[in-house]
Formats: structure tokens, sequence, C-alpha cells
């Protein structure tokens, strides 16, 4: 039988009367055989005597052209297992590719420039991994065609005109290889078990370069370990130093600084940058003939250090898991500020009804209604008002089966003070104790059981070896690591949120400034194992807020959240429990923006990560961000717009006179345009 050929459309914009779009998206965990959803659908099938709404077998299927009535009874399906997304007027054309009916769908594709960095920015579930799948070939583009599906040569027809007819012309020749860094997921390291660091840099180093990776990336000390035994922030240096080492002509990197520290992110930065600009020191003698051909894309979350690396941005926006925008090539700039306006200017769309920004103001944090400061009575109960903590000292050791002593760390703590309503951030280097402090605080460490030893009471010194701990007082503590018992847990979210934080649920202002900001109304009904790890990280932070506590440390709150989930986090973080509760926060993050956000001091670590480090005692924020921002020898500078911290080009002429006047981070916005700042 011959095969229907395909009709391509047009990627420009039809003359046609635009109509009302919409698709209807269904959620298969939620609209299962014996689910309350399948039962609403199968009851309303063939309804109005059309196919708008069909079962066959034990799958659903929506028509795009439902009528209004099989609309609203999709509308009305329970819980939340189908969603009717409205599209905006102009996504009529350029369909990149569609999973299937009721599927997510994806309209237009970032363009590559070689010899040039390439950034993507959107939110969770918008298209970002899949844009890399196509571009790497792994995913072939249907152009909205399910059943009849184009061929390359409809596909490179399509793009005639653009530079992606090359790009993908190259591909499919064969004439460009390409290489991706994958998000690093659970068990990944299980797939290269056995596998040395050495080992495994060797295979890959098909450009002779993999010495230069071990030093950039600080990969020395870690050589003769093995895979399964390494940390994330070692996994993740590791396998982009892999991928670097590779002789190919497009790098792909997904979410490359996750589990890094402020220094690593800027070491992979360097790296990364050094395949399109490196020259000959990175491709040999013709270098920069080389450089100028190699494609680089990244895809990044933390906004200053994709700020840093890029030469070019694009965004993606849309209903997460519904649907994908791919805006126009724009300036690092200007592309990072129009995603956190929410207003795309090329496109004329808003796809955001309010502005993110770092500039922190008295209605940000107002509670609502007409609270008053007497009428909050967990505000004004329990107030302890300055406490002060001593010099500590914490051995930990790592022992083998024979008892013997493999490694040992020290950290020394100076003694330092805080008080109700601040946030502590801690800032340094992975591997020189933040963890460790805050196990202290939270008196969970092996010498500390069984002991009560409280910093601020009269006897805190007196149980010999055993370090002080705020337990005593109480304490909130959200570990670095997913709690293992949630993962094991057999109920929905709202199960584990009744057995955790009952009471929390029952409070309105709980419900409204945290629980519905951070979307997990949405994750009710969903089983909590089947979470993924920004779903299981947003639900960890909720659980933390609700538990009534004096002090609430929480351990990396960034990770596994989206640009647009990180403000939102750090903002209901600092509204709820410093403006709302009066209580106090210590907060570990790497990314440099939600620790500017919400930083009142700063705790500085220092030291030989591993070995032996120092916490000092707690400062100011300007001194705090300029002596660690010192020890790194990088500059920050605020953006005039939304006063979001961005990095300086290394040695560039503001990078210089801010070092001169010994001002690593500039509180103070400058007006002027440095995105471009002359070497």
């Amino acid at each position: 039988m011959a095969r229907t050929k395909t009709k391509v459309h047009s990627r420009l914009k039809s003359k046609e009367v635009e109509v009302e779009n919409r698709i209807v998206v269904i959620d298969p965990d939620k609209c299962k055989p014996n689910s309350a959803a399948f039962a609403h659908l199968k009851r309303h099938a063939r309804g109005c005597g059309k196919n708008c709404i069909e079962v066959i077998k034990k799958t659903v299927l929506v028509s795009e052209y439902a009528c209004p009535v099989c609309v609203n009874r999709c509308k009305q399906c329970p819980g939340d297992a189908v969603s009717v997304v409205k599209l905006p007027s102009n996504l009529s054309t350029d369909t990149t590719h569609r999973y299937g009916p009721n599927s997510f769908k994806l309209h237009g594709l970032p363009i590559p420039r070689p010899g040039h960095v390439l950034g993507l920015l959107g939110t969770n579930g918008t298209g970002k991994s899949t844009c890399l799948s196509i571009l790497a070939g792994k995913v072939k583009p249907n152009l909205g065609e399910v059943e009849n599906k184009p061929d390359w040569s409809d596909i490179i027809t399509y793009y005639r005109g653009s530079d992606l007819q090359n790009y993908f012309s190259g591909v499919i020749e064969d004439k460009l290889h390409v290489a991706i860094k994958p998000q690093l997921e659970a068990g990944f390291a299980r797939r290269l078990k056995g596998k040395t660091v050495r080992e495994l840099l060797k295979k890959r180093d098909e450009r002779q370069m993999a010495e230069k990776y071990i030093k950039m990336l600080d990969l020395e000390t870690i050589l003769e370990r093995e895979m399964q035994d390494l940390s994330g922030g070692e996994l993740q240096r590791v396998i982009t130093a892999c991928v670097m080492c590779r002789n190919v002509d497009v790098y792909m990197f997904d979410e490359v600084t996750s589990f890094l520290d402020v220094k690593q992110r800027l070491q992979v930065t360097d790296a990364l940058r050094s395949l399109v600009h490196g020259g000959k020191e990175e491709w040999g003698k013709d270098g920069a003939m080389v450089a100028s051909k190699k494609y680089v894309i990244v895809v990044e979350h933390d906004l200053a250090v994709l700020d840093y690396m890029s030469d070019y941005i694009q965004c993606l926006y849309g209903q997460p898991g519904a649907y994908g925008v791919v805006t126009s090539r724009s300036r690092v700039r200007n592309g990072i500020n129009q995603f956190l306006s929410g207003f795309i200017q090329s496109d004329n769309m808003r796809f955001r009804a309010h502005e993110l920004t770092f500039k922190v103001t008295t209605s940000d944090f107002f509670v609502g209604d007409d609270e008053k400061e007497g009428d909050n009575p967990s505000k004004s109960a329990g107030k302890i008002g300055a406490l002060r903590y001593p010099d500590m000292t914490k051995i930990r050791k790592r022992k083998n089966k024979e008892k013997e002593i493999l490694s040992k760390f020290t950290l020394h703590i100076k003694s330092g003070s805080f008080r109700d309503g601040e946030c502590i951030v801690l800032m340094g280097e992975n591997g020189t104790g933040k963890t460790t402090f805050m196990e202290l605080l939270a008196g969970v460490s092996d010498e500390q059981r069984g002991k009560e030893s409280t910093i601020g009471c009269t006897n805190f010194a007196q149980d010999g070896d055993a370090n002080p701990s705020l337990a005593g007082l109480g304490v909130s503590y959200k570990p670095q690591a997913t709690n293992p018992a949630y993962r094991r847990f057999k109920g929905t979210v709202q199960d584990l949120l009744e057995q955790k934080i009952n009471r929390a649920l029952s409070d309105r202002l709980f419900r409204l400034l945290v629980i519905k900001v951070l979307a997990i109304d949405t994750l009710i009904n969903l089983p909590v194992a089947s979470l993924s790890g920004g779903e299981m990280q947003r639900l960890s932070i909720t659980i933390c807020l609700g538990s009534p506590a004096m002090f609430y440390l929480i351990d990396e709150p960034s990770a596994g959240l989206d640009c647009e989930q990180r403000i939102i986090a750090a903002k209901v973080m600092k509204r709820w429990v410093i403006n709302h509760l009066n209580k106090t926060i210590f907060l570990v993050e790497h990314d440099f923006l939600m620790a500017s956000t919400m930083a009142d001091k700063i705790i500085v670590f220092e030291g030989s990560p591993g070995v032996e480090a120092t916490a000092l005692q707690p400062c100011s924020v300007a001194s705090g961000f300029n002596h660690f921002l010192r020890n790194l020898d990088v500059t920050f500078r605020r953006d005039p717009i939304n006063f979001r911290p961005r990095i300086n080009k290394k040695n560039s002429r503001i990078d210089r006179i801010q070092k001169k006047n010994g001002e690593y981070f500039l509180f103070d916005v400058d007006d002027a345009d440095a995105d471009d700042d002359e070497l």
C-alpha cells in the first residue's frame, strides 16, 4: 500500500482568521481503567452523538475538535485527570512535534549558532529536554502529524531558509556528531558500576584533553574511586568532563551545574565556554577555525550561571505538560529579563500575569487580611531574642569494615549569635562542613544523641564532648537528600501531609501562602512514590514549613526546582517563617540568586574541602558576600531592571573597577548596560 504523502505546512503565520485554539490533555496516571476519571469519561463517551470522547480498550481519546458540551464534561472530570488548556492564537502554525493525541506538543525549536553558546531557559515541563532530543537526532520531529509522520526530506523542506535547514542536513548526513550530558537521575551511577573515574575518562578521551579537564574540574583526588561511590557533585563533574573529551561537533549539556557549589559552577562554565572560545589551547594549530564550527547548547536553571556562560538565550514558555513555545534568539540580558517579566516583546506575548523580581519590598511579605502584630499568636509567643552559640569542633571519621580510619574531616566553628526573624545563609564550597553544621544545630549527630545540651541555656557547656544544639528549643530540619521514608510511603500526597502536618493544614494562611503558592494542591491526589525530583522537593519544603518549630534548618531547597520555582520558593520561605512566624532560618544554598534574595546574615565556610574547614562568625550580607567572592576572585553586580545578581565577565571593565574598589558584590544598581563589556 502506498504511503500517504504528508502535507508540509508553512512555518509562516497564516493570514486566515484566527480562531480560539484549545487542547485537551489527559494525565495517564490519573486516568487508569479503575479510576473515577476513567469511569466518568467512559460514561460520557459519544454522549453527543459524535466521536468527541472515545474509549478504545483501556485508553481514552478526546478529539481536538470536541464540541463545547464534551469539553465541559472533560472539565468536570474528577481527580484533575483532564485539563483543558487554551492556546495563544498565534500557535496555529509552526508545530514542531507532538507526542500523540491529548499529549504534549512543542512549537518552534532552538536555533544553535556555530562558535557560540546557546542557553535555554524555561520552566520544567515546557519542552527543553524534548528540544535537545530533536536537535540530537534522537527524536524525529513529526511537525504535529501524529499519524502520517513526515520524512526527513519533508522536515528539511519545512525549515528551508532557516539555520535549521543546514543543521538537520548535517545531522542526517552524519556530518554533525552530537554528545549529550543528560540530567543525573536516580540510578544513573548504577549503570556505570564497577568502573573507576580514570577508566571512564580514558575511554572517552577522544581529543587527548582528559588531563586538562581533570585539573580544571578538580578531579585529581577521585580518579581511583568507582562511579557508584561518587557524590552527586563529583558524578556531575566527571560526566561533564567525559562529554567535553569527546571529539564531536555539537555539545549539549542538560542541567550541568546541579549539585555543584559556586566555585565548581564557575569552573564548569569556564571549561564549557572554552569549547567555542578556547582557540589553540583547546583545538590545536587551527583552533580558532575549528572552534568557530562547534555548537554548544546548555539547559540551566541557575540564572546567574546561565547569564555568565551563554552568548545567546532562547526562552521556552507554555503550560507544563501541555504545550511549550520556543522564543526567538536574543541577547543574554534581554532574554532573561523578558522571561522574568513574563512578556516576550518580539512575539507581543504575555505568558505570565506577574513579574518575577529580586527587589524585596514590604508588600512582598505582607501576610494580608487585617492581621496586626498582636493578632498572630505564633508571632508573639515563644520569642527568644538573641541567642549565642559557643566555639565548637566536630570531627567526622570514615572507617572501613575493619574499623580502620580511611579519612578524617575536622570542622571548627567560631562562636556567633543570631536572633528572631533572621535568615542566616551558609556559604562555602562542597565538603567544607555546611551540612555537618546543620546536623549539629538539629542535634542529630551521633555524639549528641541522648545528651540534652541546648544552645542558649546556662548548662550548655556541662556535657563534655557533646556539642550543644537547638533541638531542645524546637527544630524543623529539611536535609539535603530526599527523606527515603517519603519514597517508601504508600499513600498519596494528601495522606502524607495529614500524617506529618495535619495541624498546619487547618491553618487558612498556611494553605494560602504556602500550599497554594508552591502548587502542592495540584499534587494532592498523586502517589508520593510517583513524584518527580522537583515535586518531591516542593513537598519536603512544605512539610518543613508546616512543622511547628523555633528554628527552620533548610539544606539546598533549590535542587530539582526550575528558575521560576526557585524565586517563588525563596519568597514563600521568607514570607512564612520570617515575616509571619518571626522565626529563624538557617539556609544552605549554592544558587546565588536565591541566597541573595533570602539572606539577612552570612556564615562563610573556608578551608580545605574534605580535610579541615572553619565556619566564621555570622556577618552582614555585604561583608559575607565580599569575603566569599574574594576567595573565588569573582565579582557580581545587580541588574537595574529586576535587581537580579549578574556575574561580571572576567577582566571586563566593571570587573576590574569592582576589584580595585574591593566591592566584589555591588549592591548599588548601575543603570548602564554592561552586557557587552570590553575586555
